[in-house]
């Protein structure tokens, strides 16, 4: 019978790693693939865009830089990080951005679904299981959703861990881009699973759902904020 059950805990611990592995080597062979990229005038463009980006997003001179990049251009503040993203890889629903160092977040739907050289803030994989809110946001209304995750943590050898999300309304706001003031509905999502307790918070078009800004969990105690300042191949 011990053995039996020493039998299966290696099996479990072999799937885990074998998961971890292959989420890193995707994460790896996105980062490459993103480097490579970065040679185009239109990357270097947008790297150079980085350096502006700071306390500075109503700078006229920013707004303007912004104007002559074709690529989508995300704010990011987190621990160890604070600056501008670039997206530079789509692969069907997932987006690749990209830091001026190596960094690295992927995500889907407009949630973070993976992060890379984040210092504090990483995550190897975010899976939604079952229905998925964020996919018809707009119609959300005041009803109340269930969001299931599963989190893949390699810093305490963490795979697999189990969080549940509540979604709700919390009203309309007005929120200020680069200077320009957008009407967007309110989302809070307390979240509750091991070691893991606190709330998203999202900021979305109330006619799209789509989500301008947000602060969501990437590890047990962090969060990161995200706004997007520009949208692909168009002025925002």
């Amino acid at each position: 019978m011990l053995h039996d059950r020493a039998t299966h805990a290696e099996h479990r611990s072999a799937r885990a790693t074998s998961r971890g592995v292959g989420v890193v080597a995707r994460v790896t062979l996105v980062a490459a693939l993103l480097a490579t990229s970065a040679c185009s005038s239109s990357s270097r463009t947008a790297l150079d865009t980085m350096k502006l980006v700071g306390n500075r997003w109503k700078s006229p001179v920013l707004v303007e830089k912004l104007e002559g990049v074709t690529h989508a251009v995300m704010q990011v503040e987190g621990p160890g990080y604070r600056g501008a993203m670039v997206m530079g890889l789509v692969d069907g629903d997932r987006q690749a951005w990209y830091g001026g160092q190596g960094e690295l977040m992927l995500l889907r739907h407009g949630l973070v679904v993976g992060t890379h050289g984040m210092a504090g803030a990483n995550v190897d994989e975010v899976r939604i299981e079952g229905d998925n809110p964020f996919l018809h946001l707009a119609a959300l209304g005041d009803r109340q959703a269930t969001v299931t995750r599963r989190y893949d943590w390699r810093d305490g050898y963490r795979y697999g861990v189990v969080v549940e999300g509540h979604l709700q309304r919390r009203g309309s706001e007005r929120v200020e881009i680069l200077g320009n003031a957008r009407e967007l509905v309110h989302y809070e999502e307390s979240l509750s699973g091991p070691g893991v307790r606190g709330s998203n918070h999202y900021w979305a078009d109330p006619n799209t759902g789509f989500v301008w800004k947000s602060r969501q969990l990437v590890a047990p105690g962090t969060w990161v904020e995200l706004v997007h300042l520009k949208l692909q191949g168009n002025p925002g």
